[in-house]
């Protein structure tokens, strides 16, 4: 099968990463669908590395770039669908997302079917695949919590469907019950059949809370840390005197502690300086370890 989707060399990451901020990747590949990612990596040698990125919500590219071949899978794996629509009367529904569908578009897909539960993901700002990987979650709710299967894909460029069951999740956090070089490609999530309005009014609830909470207006990849047991993150942050701590471009936000934006110019390295800062301050004044939840990749 002939390649149909898009190779580049040397591409700036930092258009592809929401911090705005990074360096540069070494080859990036543009799939179109789902069967031409899969032809893509049967053709790469085993020693190449491979890294796997949706809208960089969630993810700093360090200033010295990434090594290999980073696969962009927004606009690429967008498919989203009801599976089956063989039973209308029952109270349950299967959709399918690719990995590449906004999480946002999940809910608006979902609350426009009359289905409820997942309107949470309004409020996660990355692609179905990052909020697989991460259990992405906000208000309470997480997005394994509706999972019923999950299609992976190997280096090989083999799909396989796998149970929840077959991997470790919890708060912000998965990994599968044994050593796998596989990355999420696609997801099925069983939804309840209720009351599409109630659940668009959430929806449109749930992001004026965002506007109103969080630093929108400024280039920043979402929670910088998970927030400890019976805790928050952004409390610990503010109470060490952290607000507004600034390292060149990079600064903790004045309107949300657990957040570090983009102020203008900041560099990948002013970002993980910020992210160490405010980690190694928060432990010492308080003694609680920040888990950091953004992910960072790439040589310094």
């Amino acid at each position: 099968m002939s390649l149909r989707g898009r190779l580049e060399q040397d591409v700036d990451m930092s258009r592809h990463v929401s911090w705005r901020a990074g360096g540069r990747a070494e080859r990036v590949y543009y799939p179109v669908d789902l069967d031409d990612l899969c032809a893509f990596l049967r053709e790469q040698p085993e020693s190449e590395p491979l890294h796997f990125v949706g809208l960089g919500s969630n993810l700093l590219v360090r200033d010295g770039g990434i090594k290999g071949t980073t696969v962009l899978l927004h606009n690429a794996l967008s498919r989203i669908r009801i599976e089956d629509q063989s039973q209308p009367e029952s109270a349950l529904a299967l959709v399918y997302a690719e990995a590449g569908v906004a999480s946002p578009k999940v809910a608006r897909f979902a609350a426009t079917h009359d289905l409820v539960g997942t309107e949470f993901l309004a409020g996660i700002p990355g692609t179905l695949g990052g909020a697989l990987a991460m259990n992405a979650g906000c208000y309470g709710q997480e997005t394994w919590d509706y999972v019923t299967q999950v299609l992976t894909v190997n280096r090989h460029g083999a799909t396989r469907r796998r149970s929840p069951r077959e991997f470790r999740v919890g708060y912000r956090h998965v990994a599968p019950d044994e050593a796998r070089d596989e990355w999420f490609v696609a997801a099925w999530f069983l939804l309840q059949r209720g009351d599409g309005q109630a659940g668009r009014a959430r929806i449109k609830d749930l992001l004026k809370r965002r506007i109103a909470s969080q630093p929108l207006h400024l280039p920043n990849a979402g929670s910088v840390f998970r927030n400890p047991p019976g805790d928050h993150a952004a409390r610990l942050i503010e109470f060490c005197g952290l607000k507004g701590q600034r390292i060149g471009g990079a600064q903790v936000s004045e309107k949300h502690a657990n957040f570090i934006v983009n102020a203008g110019g900041a560099t990948a390295a002013d970002i993980e300086g910020l992210i160490d800062l405010v980690a190694a301050t928060v432990q010492a004044k308080t003694g609680v370890a920040l888990i950091r939840e953004v992910r960072i990749v790439g040589d310094k």
